[in-house]
C-alpha cells in the first residue's frame, strides 16, 4: 500500500497544529504563573534578525492552509497577521484546522504529479506536488513548529521532546 499526499500531509499539519496549540496553552500559563505579560512571549525571538513567537505561529497557519489549497487547487482563506494574544493564536490555530478539515481527501487525488508554482518576490519555482511536499512543505512546517518550540524553550517554558512529538493516539 501507498502513502497517498494526503496522508502525507493532512495528518501532520493537524498534529503538529495541535501541538501548537497545546503549547500556547503552556506558554500563557507560564506568563500567568511568572507573572509576565504576554508580550514578553509572544514578541520573543532567539536571534534579532529572526521572526517572533506570534509570526512563528502565523507561519506555521500560513504553511498549513497555503500547502493544502496548493496541492488540491481549492482557495484558502485569508488571514490577517494582527493577532496580539494566546486567545488570538489558539482561534488561528482552530480556523486553519477547520479549514483543512473542509478540504476531502478525493481533493487531493492526483495532486502528487500536480504543478505547484510557488512565487517569491519576481522569483517563482514550479515543482511537482510531490517534491513540492517532501522539498519544501514539510522542512518549511517543521521549521516554524521548531523554532515556535525552541523561542518558547528560550524563555524558560517547560516544553520538551514529547510535548513535540504530540500523542501516539
Amino acid at each position: 500500500m501507498s502513502l497517498s499526499i494526503h496522508d502525507l500531509t493532512v495528518p501532520v499539519l493537524t498534529r503538529g497544529l495541535g501541538v501548537l496549540s497545546a503549547y500556547l496553552d503552556k506558554a500563557e500559563a507560564d506568563a500567568t504563573a511568572r507573572n509576565f505579560k504576554p508580550p514578553a512571549i509572544l514578541d520573543a525571538r532567539l536571534y534579532p534578525d529572526m521572526l517572533s513567537f506570534t509570526s512563528q505561529v502565523q507561519r506555521v497557519s500560513d504553511t498549513a492552509k497555503a500547502s493544502v489549497a496548493r496541492l488540491t487547487g481549492v482557495e484558502a482563506p485569508a488571514f490577517p497577521d494582527t493577532e496580539t494574544s494566546f486567545v488570538e493564536l489558539k482561534e488561528r490555530i482552530a480556523k486553519t484546522l477547520a479549514f483543512i478539515a473542509s478540504v476531502p481527501a478525493a481533493a487531493f487525488e492526483g495532486a502528487a504529479e500536480r504543478s505547484i508554482e510557488m512565487r517569491y518576490g519576481k522569483a517563482s519555482l514550479t515543482l511537482s506536488g510531490r517534491d513540492y511536499v517532501t522539498k519544501f512543505m514539510l522542512p518549511n512546517f517543521y521549521f516554524h513548529l521548531v523554532t515556535a518550540h525552541a523561542i518558547l524553550r528560550h524563555n524558560g517554558v517547560a516544553v520538551g521532546k514529547m510535548d513535540f512529538l504530540g500523542s501516539f493516539d
